[in-house]
């Protein structure tokens, strides 16, 4: 499953199964699942049957109506994590997409939602998995399985780990309806492919959330196939809250629509996106005079905004991020200062998260990519480039219902002539591709 640290780099680049369908289960099954071998290296660690709480054989009524609040998949729209790993600052993002598929598990047609995750390493593409899950009539969450993506210098890299549901192993349980201390279920169950197994340790904690305290958490223990365990936390209106292993950590910074505010957005919030923008194109031309008075300007509105409260993930990282312009700015430096006016666009849009709705973010992370590209062109980056493409093009997948047949076509033959371009290694090319295409996008939904 996604979220997992440890699983970082088991992945397949297979194509999604099935089709859009609402179709109901009509088949009987038998009342309990097989108990499987346990999955480690060693064949040892696990718990025994008896204190499983995934072998009865799941129902599936109405499977895309998720309600589960430690795993609210069906509303969950977009999420935003962040930490660290390998002293390296790391960011996933995770993105309802629209539509169901089908998946066939023991002669059953069971339609699923499909959930796009994106993990970026020191501000690269590291990971992508398009995952599927389902809620069985009692109310427990089960998980069909994953395509995954696993990049190096841009380019897929591995190609092992994908799993499906009735194809490498059954449908795991990923949640049980109501969790208690001592429930073990394994939320990956393909020995030699995938193998996770969890056990419940605590419930009805209480958990410092983006916007305060969040009663009713759960913390497990995660077994993995190495033999390894890591801690995870899951929040209701959330799910997964927390992952902390070897050093590392990723932690829910921002979800939507449980962390989404009324009203408008504020003042300072837009003028921050715009100044940095500004400074973005002040920094290619030269105009450190104007550049220094834009930043000055940030600071302040900053400032007032940083009195709100925001989400203090998010804050940590906006105000490191705006700081280091200001230095670059100091130096006069281009290169440093267009990345850094980048870094501080991408805080600001996850900040407006709570304000805008998901896809209108993400259309303007597409364009923002689009101006990291350029950056990465200019750097003579040829794998930065690279994965940028990458990004645009997963990207794609999350605002193409949101523009009309001529304008998607529009943006699938832009992004073909930027993959051609990258191919080619001609990056004044593809910086130029990018600039169309970010231009045009904008053409498309402005209004």
């Amino acid at each position: 499953m996604r979220y997992s640290l440890t699983a970082l780099g088991l992945v397949a680049a297979l194509a999604l199964s099935g089709c859009d369908s609402d179709s109901k289960s009509t088949t009987a099954a038998p009342a309990t699942l097989p108990s499987t071998a346990c999955g480690t290296y060693t064949g040892q660690g696990c718990a025994p049957a008896s204190k499983r709480v995934d072998l009865t054989r799941p129902t599936f009524s109405s499977p895309t109506k998720i309600t589960n609040q430690l795993f609210p998949i069906s509303r969950l729209y977009s999420a935003l994590l962040l930490g660290h790993v390998d002293d390296k600052p790391f960011r996933t993002e995770t993105t309802l997409l629209p539509g169901t598929r089908t998946v066939t598990w023991n002669g059953e047609q069971i339609p699923v939602l499909v959930s796009q995750y994106m993990a970026y390493l020191d501000g690269r593409l590291e990971e992508v998995a398009l995952d599927r899950y389902a809620q069985a009539d009692d109310g427990s969450v089960w998980y069909f399985g994953e395509d995954v993506f696993d990049y190096r210098n841009g380019a897929i890299a591995v190609t092992e780990g994908t799993w499906l549901a009735g194809r490498e192993g059954p449908a795991a349980m990923i949640m049980p309806a109501d969790p208690k201390v001592g429930d073990v279920y394994r939320t990956e169950n393909a020995p030699g492919i995938v193998f996770e197994e969890v056990t419940v340790t605590s419930v009805g904690e209480t958990v410092a959330g983006p916007r305060g305290p969040v009663e009713g958490g759960m913390i497990a223990a995660e077994l993995h196939s190495d033999g390894t365990s890591e801690d995870k936390v899951f929040a209701p209106g959330y799910g997964e809250f927390r992952t902390a292993g070897g050093g590392d950590l990723e932690a829910l910074a921002l979800a939507v629509p449980t962390d989404a505010l009324p009203g408008p957005m504020p003042v300072e919030l837009a003028s921050l996106a715009e100044s940095a923008e500004g400074i973005l194109e002040l920094a290619r031309i030269g105009d450190w005079e104007g550049a220094s008075v834009t930043v000055t300007h940030m600071n302040a509105a900053w400032t007032t905004l940083r009195a709100g409260n925001p989400p203090p993930m998010i804050a940590a990282r906006l105000g490191e991020n705006l700081a280091a312009l200001m230095r670059s700015v100091t130096g006069q430096k281009p290169a440093r200062t267009a990345q850094k006016a980048i870094d501080v666009t991408q805080s600001v849009l996850d900040l407006e998260l709570r304000y805008r709705p998901p896809a209108e973010i993400d259309t303007a992370r597409f364009y923002l990519w689009t101006q990291q590209l350029r950056v990465h062109a200019a750097a003579k980056d040829l794998a930065g480039v690279i994965g940028d493409v990458a990004v645009l093009e997963w990207i794609r997948d999350r605002i193409a219902h949101t523009l009309d047949a001529a304008g998607r076509s529009e943006i699938d033959s832009r992004l073909r002539a930027l993959r051609a371009a990258t191919d080619a290694r001609n990056l004044a090319a593809a910086a130029d591709h990018a600039a169309r295409m970010g231009a045009r996008l904008r053409g498309l939904t402005d209004g």
